[in-house]
């Protein structure tokens, strides 16, 4: 099939995956309309994200072959289906895994609509946003600030809102020690967003090659763990009050518990199949906690876009066409994307 890179009327062009484990492909569909409480975006980019990874290869419950992932997208409101208040054709706005939510169940009553377990997630409850165009809940929208492009906003709307979630909900405090370990795609986020937050920065991470990255960033000191005890480390520092673990690595996080200072906390936000070695001691010694955080809603996106806006912080992005989006997604799903891969549509 020949993919015009201008579609007419009515159709456009999306990246689907035909089954579980399939390669990502570029086909042409029919441009569809916002239903009740929906809305239509023109897609300007879309982030890469490794949870892309398991939707496209059928591990979370709901995925419906074929498929078009993208839960990192920002772009302009082009309609607005009936009933829709507070939003406007040519609003520019980012959606990310928080897809919409029922709105009525304890979770949602509670403010934690994230964990609503009727939680639309773009590319599983309906297509993402590897297309030119798709139809979202009105209640899944972030307002974009003019100071952030759509490829700067896109991957802000998961692995931002993730880090800056879990940090300004720590326990931490401007001054606080915090370390970021991992200084990836979460990583290089989580430096940013903690030194900018007032929080005196640790970065930690593998390798004496990453320690002009880790104060490029923003971190006052780098601990290089194959060269250093970072429990030690972190003790002498004074001990951390929150060691946020981007990298998904149990060996890791569990090496840095033992530098969290009184009542400090390990943040789990990489995502890791292999179990934590930790004692009961460990944890009783300074009553230390170890909990998971998980993205947020789309005030929470809102909130994360606004604060990287006013402050400088911006994802370090790789650019592809939508046409290129299989190279993008084997690049990042490979480990050779240094920090985060965005495919633009050029809408």
């Amino acid at each position: 099939m020949t993919i015009s890179p201008n579609p007419p009327t009515g159709v456009f062009r999306a990246v689907q995956v035909a089954a579980p484990g399939a390669a990502p492909a570029l086909v042409e569909v029919a441009r569809p309309e916002p239903g009740p409480g929906a809305v239509r975006i023109t897609v300007e980019a879309c982030g890469v994200c490794h949870s892309d990874l398991l939707i496209a290869g059928g591990k979370l419950p709901g995925s419906a072959f074929p498929i078009t992932p993208g839960h990192e997208m920002a772009g302009r409101i082009d309609a607005l289906g009936d009933g829709v208040e507070g939003w406007q054709v040519g609003d520019r706005v980012a959606v990310g895994w928080y897809g919409g939510s029922c709105g009525h169940c304890d979770a949602c009553r509670s403010g934690d609509a994230v964990h609503c377990p009727r939680l639309a997630i773009p590319g599983v409850a309906y297509p993402g946003g590897y297309a030119d165009s798709v139809v979202v809940p009105a209640i899944a929208l972030a307002a974009v600030p003019d100071e952030l492009t759509a490829a700067e906003a896109a991957p802000l709307a998961c692995a931002g809102v993730t880090v800056f979630n879990a940090l300004r909900r720590s326990a931490a405090r401007p001054g606080d020690t915090v370390a970021v370990l991992g200084l990836g795609g979460l990583g290089h986020l989580g430096v940013q967003f903690a030194q900018k937050m007032g929080f005196r920065t640790v970065a930690i991470a593998r390798g004496p090659e990453k320690a002009a990255l880790a104060l490029e960033l923003g971190a006052a000191r780098y601990i290089d763990s194959t060269a250093e005890d970072v429990a030690e480390a972190l003790r002498h520092l004074g001990g951390a009050k929150v060691v946020l673990a981007t990298a998904a690595d149990a060996a890791a996080m569990s090496a840095a518990v033992d530098g969290l200072g009184r009542r400090g906390e390990l943040v789990v936000i990489g995502i890791g199949s292999e179990p934590l070695q930790l004692t009961a001691l460990q944890l009783l010694r300074g009553d230390r906690r170890v909990y998971g955080h998980s993205s947020g809603t789309a005030v929470d996106t809102q909130d994360t876009l606004r604060f990287a806006a006013r402050t400088g912080v911006r994802a370090w992005i790789e650019e592809v066409p939508l046409e290129e989006t299989a190279r993008a997604v084997e690049k990042m799903a490979s480990g050779r994307a240094r920090f985060r891969m965005v495919v633009t549509t050029g809408r």
